[in-house]
């Protein structure tokens, strides 16, 4: 039973060429937004907070500041408006999931980038 679920999740979900990102990383995010019959592109750049789950249900949580308000947003990874992901810079970070992150201000709140 387990290798038929694997094989709908593989045969169905939508493989993208995304780069490999996790915790700590700052990345951008385009995906479409459809307002009545328009389409647009829109973005999203901020550090990468965790990656959660595997195979067609695994989704990356994006933690940005605009202004003094926190704003985090969800992206399943197979998700049909996800045009693309730009990896800007790599952060050093020593956890897979950074929710001590959402507590830091200023400078405690920049992550070293990670030598390549």
């Amino acid at each position: 039973m387990a290798n038929l679920v694997d094989f709908v999740n593989n045969e169905i979900s939508t493989r993208k060429d995304f780069p490999v990102f996790g915790a700590g990383d700052t990345i951008t995010v385009y995906y479409e937004i459809k307002e009545g019959e328009k389409t647009r592109t829109q973005f999203f750049k901020g550090v990468v907070i965790q990656r959660k789950g595997s195979g067609a249900t695994e989704t990356f949580t994006i933690r940005k500041m605009s202004g003094a308000v926190g704003v985090e947003r969800i992206f399943p990874v197979n998700m049909p408006a996800l045009q693309k992901v730009e990896l800007n810079q790599r952060g050093k970070v020593r956890r897979a999931r950074i929710y001590y992150f959402r507590e830091l201000t200023g400078k405690k709140a920049k992550i070293k980038e990670r030598r390549r």
